[in-house]
């Protein structure tokens, strides 16, 4: 049975693409030889005067290219043979003699929407699920079937340059304000309205189309040169020259808009082989891989039990990350939360966050603004337990205090069902000792957030050994229609972000000790890949936090993870961190205002030089790395894809590296256990390597053994 099915209606014929056995359609090369030999068909067939491409998937119209068949391609002339196979299919296609229509419903993405692209006039449905993409740059390569040439001549080239380089959606009405849609309609009359319009094409011919954008910048050579030069030096500022992609991209569309088209998709094509081929292409799909299959994996060895349906939430606290829970629930599950908190003036607060982060989704117009009301109408909130009763889901996150977490857990088992699932969204306490309280252990469990909760895309789900596999499986799937990836870890402490955090945040105060300006150990590490250096990711934390986080890991590993500076001190003066204006940072109207000599007094320090950048890099990464080789060998994580996955969602660790395992497999065992020895002999036995690392050095084994 083949991908494609032909439809006629009258003289117009519809090409239904719906893959066997597949819940979205792929760009396959079976699927590409298919389409080739359909169309040799309709070019021959005079009963047809037009045709419609129209995807027969509900909510999905093409996902883009066959990834499995990329990562087969090993060479940079497979590459390129990949890229001009492409360009020439859709050449046929924008060269077709007949009018060609793409009805876009739902996603139309990568080399979907190369090919929507080639066809001659598009239709899109205005569904919220139908967005139209180019995220080649997010796996380290370009648009490679004429997108870099197509675009930039359709939407105007700011329109079209902001959309490769970000890899970001555009919603429909976006797409047909810049002409990269001709018409929106509703979906139910998607079908008709594209047959009416090949109909109106057979009889008058393609309509002339507006181009997009502005004629001054967008379509004269100056303006163009002006826009390139301006989108080169903001994508070195943002990627720090670490991914080469966004430059290829604007490389290939210079090299377009000034020798033609013929000669531009030539460049396009050397360009993407010449990124396929990149480390930083290999690390960025394997983290596709690694985030595409965790989607699918339960959180529990098989056999797994179905989860059961979330209908009703339930949050203890409105504080920051109590409203952030709520909105997140509201806004993208799309489920019923009460709030509860001991004070009016919280929940009225709480309410008024939630409602904060709607109205912006509203005002970037995500959704409507009737939308936006229905989703806030689901969150209400009280100073009692009034909606809890009904809820199968409860999240705490109430203050980090273990008596007051098994306080608020002993309260919400008198209410609510027996089988509610109890959550507690704390970082450092283990989940075992707050299910001491509980009457029903196996409910119990950790859904660890980050903050803020809508812009962090991690969430940790904490199992401890009394936690049933419903529970584990149902947290997990609601983690997930929160729009969350979720990763399972076991209940030590620091769960697996805070343990490999703390190493790291606690070598950046033994650097501090030696004298380290503040400046040079952030510069040192946002240059090796990090969004934020470690001192900035503290003030972003919170002092206070850091403090309660620290006694807790000192408490379970002692002197390793001992502090090397008295951060209390701080605490004590009132530096909070950024929540305070003032930490090791100071901060106007929110803004980091530079770091804040008086730190070094307060620490009791003295600001010196510092041992370089390379020293602190190499101590900041090998002592997060170390105890990454740590969490794994004690089971913190089930297996290192979730560890990578991890690091790279919670902690911004750079994604062109792979994650923590990645690195150490791209390095060598061999190589880590040599350097972790040199600074044990010059820093102490924090650096010790861990036994896995050891092991793997002898035998000349990897993380990733099958790579």
């Amino acid at each position: 049975m083949g991908a494609f099915t032909l439809q006629k209606d009258g003289e117009v014929a519809l090409l239904v693409l719906d893959l066997p056995g597949e819940s979205v359609n792929k760009l396959s090369q079976a699927v590409k030889d298919e389409f080739t030999a359909m169309l040799g068909t309709l070019r021959q067939d005079a009963s047809v005067k037009a045709v419609v491409i129209i995807s027969g998937k509900p909510d999905m119209f093409i996902a883009g290219a066959d990834i499995e068949e990329f990562v087969a391609a090993k060479t940079e002339e497979a590459f390129l043979r990949l890229s001009r196979d492409g360009q020439q299919l859709l050449d046929g296609l924008a060269s077709f003699p007949k009018p060609v229509l793409a009805a876009v419903h739902g996603p139309c993405l990568g080399g979907g929407l190369e090919l929507v692209l080639a066809c001659h006039y598009r239709i899109a449905s205005n569904h919220p699920k139908t967005v139209l993409g180019a995220p080649e740059v997010q796996l380290g390569l370009i648009p490679g079937a004429g997108g870099c040439n197509r675009l930039p001549r359709l939407m105007g080239l700011r329109a079209a340059l902001d959309m490769i380089l970000t890899g970001k959606h555009v919603r429909v009405e976006k797409a047909l304000k810049t002409g990269l849609v001709d018409e929106v309609v509703h979906p139910a009359i998607l079908r008709a309205s594209a047959i009416r319009a090949a109909r109106h094409m057979v009889a008058r011919g393609v309509p002339l189309r507006r181009a997009g954008g502005s004629w001054l910048l967008d379509r004269t050579a100056p303006g163009q040169a002006l826009v390139l030069w301006q989108a080169r030096r903001t994508t070195l500022r943002q990627t720090g020259g670490h991914y080469p992609a966004p430059l290829a991209v604007l490389d290939a569309v210079r090299y377009s808009l000034a020798e033609g088209m013929e000669k531009g998709l030539s460049r396009e094509a050397e360009l993407f082989a010449k990124m396929a081929a990149t480390d930083v292409s290999r690390r960025l799909v394997e983290i596709f891989f690694a985030t595409t299959s965790l989607k699918k994996d339960p959180g529990v060895s098989p056999p797994a039990p179905e989860p059961r349906a979330v209908g009703r939430l339930a949050v203890l606290g409105a504080g920051f990350m109590g409203s952030g829970i709520a909105a997140v629930a509201a806004d993208q599950a799309q489920v019923p939360v009460r709030m509860k908190d001991e004070e009016l003036a919280r929940v009225g607060r709480g309410l008024r966050s939630v409602a904060g982060l709607i109205n912006e989704n509203v005002k970037r117009r995500r959704y409507h603004r009737r939308e936006g009301e229905r989703r806030l109408a689901l969150v209400s909130g009280g100073t009692d337990y009034s909606g809890f009763r009904n809820a199968d889901l409860v999240i705490e996150a109430v203050f980090e205090d273990l008596q007051v977490k098994r306080a608020v857990l002993q309260d919400v088992e008198a209410v609510a069902r027996a089988d509610c699932i109890f959550a507690s969204n704390t970082s450092t306490i283990p989940i075992a000792r707050i299910a001491e309280a509980s009457r029903h252990p196996e409910t119990v469990i950790g859904m660890h957030f980050f903050s803020p909760v809508h812009r962090m895309p991690l969430l940790e789900v904490i199992a401890t050994p009394r936690t049933s596999a419903l529970t584990t499986v149902t947290a997990v799937a609601f983690g997930r229609r929160m729009g969350k990836t979720v990763i399972v870890v076991e209940d030590r402490p620091g769960f697996f972000i805070n343990r490999i955090l703390s190493p790291y945040m606690i070598e950046t105060g033994h650097l501090l000790a030696e004298g380290t300006p503040i400046e040079e150990l952030d510069r040192a590490m946002t240059r090796w890949g990090f969004p934020v250096g470690p001192v900035t990711l503290l003030d972003e934390v919170g002092l206070d936090v850091a403090v309660k986080a620290g006694g807790v890991m000192v408490e379970a590993f002692g002197e390793r993870l001992r502090p090397a500076i008295a951060i209390e001190h701080l605490v004590g003066a009132g530096r909070l961190g950024r929540k305070s204006g003032l930490g090791f940072f100071r901060y106007r109207d929110g803004r980091n205002a530079g770091a804040d000599e008086a730190v070094y007094g307060l620490l009791g320090v003295q600001k010196g030089t510092g041992p370089g950048e390379a020293a602190i890099v190499e101590r900041l990464t090998l002592v997060m790395l170390n105890e990454a080789a740590r969490a794994l060998e004690e089971g913190v994580v089930r297996q290192p894809r979730d560890g990578d996955v991890g690091a790279i969602f919670g902690i911004g660790y750079p994604p062109f590296r792979g994650g923590p395992f990645r690195t150490m497999d791209v390095m060598g065992a061999a190589q880590v256990v040599a350097a972790l020895e040199q600074l044990a002999g010059r820093c102490g036995r924090r650096f010790a390597p861990a036994a896995v690392l050891v092991d793997q050095a002898r035998r000349g084994g990897r993380f990733y053994p099958g790579d």
